[in-house]
């Protein structure tokens, strides 16, 4: 593999889908969404904000009632029923122990592009679509058994390989992330250090389960995984100014970065 290639915001402006006057909520794309626990609902407020905030004509929620609760009261516009969708996003803010496993297997066998995090990385062989994973060092050295400190050291080399062996795109989260693909290697650095808070990647799933929505019918996760990282971290920039930021804070300036981007 060659070194990666940066990933900029030229690159990032080319997968923002531009709504046209005759789209509707089904055409700009509908995101499934089955993340949070009764341990972690945070976590799927977080996601479907920003989802909601980087464009996306319909978030569908599936979840635990507590986190569902919490959805409905942040984003009153999410719907809470089934039905469908053109990308999903499982897992984050999920143990695997107490996962709801039927609804997600349910969901991994429409063959619709996924986005897994945290708590549904091991089901990658399950899916019967295009899938991205999004896991920090430690969680890939779960899923491969591989020691953490050594993919901390590479993680550019153990996206690559994690790549070959698990047959997905995967986005390896970090102060640098890297996102390989079949063929493909690229590089994010556009987030400030004050972006290692809880919640950071459940956002990134959001925006990366959003612009994979928007993009279903033919998806090239490498780019639009790369285009996720870039915009979370140039949201993250916007909402420190320098200093200190909350994930929410990030999710609010999202619009702003994106309408930067295909000005």
């Amino acid at each position: 593999m060659t070194d990666p290639t940066p990933w900029t915001p030229a690159d990032a402006a080319r997968w923002i889908a531009v709504p046209g006057p005759d789209d509707d909520k089904y055409s700009r794309g509908v995101l499934g969404i089955v993340t949070g626990s009764d341990q972690y609902p945070g976590a799927a407020v977080l996601g479907v904000e920003a989802a909601l905030r980087t464009g996306v004509g319909m978030v569908r929620y599936l979840g635990p009632r507590r986190a569902t609760d919490l959805v409905l009261h942040r984003r009153p516009e999410a719907v809470a029923s089934d039905g469908r969708v053109q990308a999903w996003l499982l897992g984050s803010g999920m143990d695997p122990v107490d996962r709801d496993t039927t609804l997600m297997e349910r969901a991994l066998d429409q063959g619709l592009p996924v986005v897994l995090d945290g708590g549904a990385l091991d089901l990658r062989a399950r899916a019967r679509g295009p899938v991205v994973l999004t896991p920090h060092y430690r969680e890939l050295a779960r899923v491969l058994g591989a020691d953490a400190s050594e993919i901390a050291s590479d993680p550019a080399g153990w996206a690559s390989r994690a790549s070959v062996e698990l047959d997905a795109t995967v986005l390896l989260k970090g102060h640098s992330t890297y996102v390989a693909g079949p063929g493909v290697l690229l590089r994010v650095s556009a987030a400030p250090a004050w972006l290692a808070t809880a919640g950071a990647g459940d956002a990134l799933g959001g925006i990366l389960g959003a612009l994979v929505a928007t993009h279903a019918a033919d998806p090239d996760l490498p780019a639009l995984a790369a285009t996720a990282a870039l915009v979370h971290g140039l949201a993250a920039e916007r909402a420190s100014a320098g200093g200190p930021l909350t994930i929410l804070d990030l999710c609010a300036s999202i619009p702003a970065v994106i309408a930067e981007l295909i000005s």
